[in-house]
C-alpha cells in the first residue's frame, strides 16, 4: 500500500508540530515537506509529488485560500485554521475538510479518513450484494486484512482491524466497539463520527445507537438483526434503509 504524501503549511511552528504528531500516529501517511508560508509551499509543489496538503489560511504574504486558487492542479486540501470565517471559501474550493484549531486527533482522523477512502487506502470495499429473503449469508464485500484504524483508549492508541469489527454501540459521549478478536473497546467519540470513518458499503446504521458490519449479520426480523449472538434493535427511523439492504418484505 503506497503512502499518502503530505505537505504541511503553517506559519506557526506549534501548529505544524501538532499536525506532524497526528500524522506520525497513522500508518499510510508520509510527510514530504514542512513550510511556513504559501510561497515556500509553491516551491515544494514544483519539485515534489504531493497527494495531500494541510494548509493554514491566515499566513503572511499570501492567504491559504488565495494560494489554492492560484494552483492549476492542487493536491487534496485540508484547511487547518483558527478562523471560522473562511468555511465558505473551503466549500467553494472543494477542499476535503476544514479543521478548526486546536485540532484534536479524533477530528484529524475523521478528515484523513475521507482522503484514505478516496485513495482506496482505507479499505478495498465492493458494493454489497442483497441478502437472500430467507436467510443471511456472507456478503461479497471484503475488507483487506491489513485495513485498520487507531482509537484512543486507556491512555494509548489501540489498533483495530476493520474486518474484526462486529458492531458499534453508542454510550452517550462514548462508543463501544465489539470485535471478534478482543474485549470491547470503549472510546470517547460519537457514533456518527465513527460511522464516517468506516467503509460505507461494509457497515450499516440500524439504530441511533448501533452500527453493524453487514457481513456479520447472521439473522434478522423486521425489528432486529442478530450479530454474534446478540439481538440488536432496528430503529424506526432506520427501518427503510435497513430494509433495502436486507431485502425485507
Amino acid at each position: 500500500m503506497s503512502s499518502i504524501r503530505c505537505l504541511l503549511v503553517d506559519d506557526e511552528p506549534p501548529a505544524l508540530a501538532v499536525i506532524e504528531s497526528h500524522i506520525n500516529m497513522i500508518d499510510g501517511l508520509e510527510i514530504v515537506g514542512r513550510c511556513h508560508n504559501a510561497i515556500q509551499a509553491f516551491g515544494v509543489l514544483q519539485t515534489t509529488p504531493v497527494d495531500l496538503m494541510f494548509l493554514d489560511i491566515k499566513m503572511p504574504k499570501l492567504l491559504g485560500t488565495d494560494f489554492v486558487r492560484s494552483l492549476r492542479q492542487p493536491p487534496k486540501i485540508i484547511f487547518t485554521t483558527a478562523y471560522r470565517d473562511y468555511a465558505l471559501d473551503g466549500f467553494e474550493l472543494d477542499v476535503v475538510d476544514y479543521l478548526l484549531k486546536p485540532i484534536s486527533f479524533e477530528r484529524f482522523l475523521r478528515a484523513v479518513s475521507k482522503v484514505m477512502r478516496s485513495e482506496n487506502t482505507l479499505a478495498n470495499v465492493g458494493q454489497p450484494e442483497a441478502l437472500p429473503s430467507q436467510s443471511v449469508e456472507k456478503q461479497s464485500v471484503t475488507l483487506s486484512e491489513n485495513t485498520f484504524l487507531y482509537f484512543r483508549a486507556d491512555r494509548k492508541m489501540v489498533k483495530v482491524f476493520i474486518h474484526d469489527i462486529l458492531y458499534v454501540e453508542s454510550l452517550k459521549d462514548y462508543v463501544k466497539i465489539i470485535t471478534t478478536s478482543a474485549k470491547p473497546l470503549v472510546v470517547k467519540q460519537s457514533i456518527s463520527s465513527l460511522e464516517e470513518m468506516l467503509p460505507e458499503a461494509g457497515f450499516l446504521r440500524i439504530h441511533r445507537s448501533f452500527v453493524v458490519a453487514v457481513d456479520k449479520i447472521t439473522a434478522y426480523t423486521p425489528n432486529h438483526v442478530d450479530v454474534a449472538g446478540q439481538e440488536l434493535p432496528i430503529g424506526r427511523l432506520y427501518h427503510k434503509e435497513v430494509g433495502k439492504v436486507l431485502k425485507m418484505e
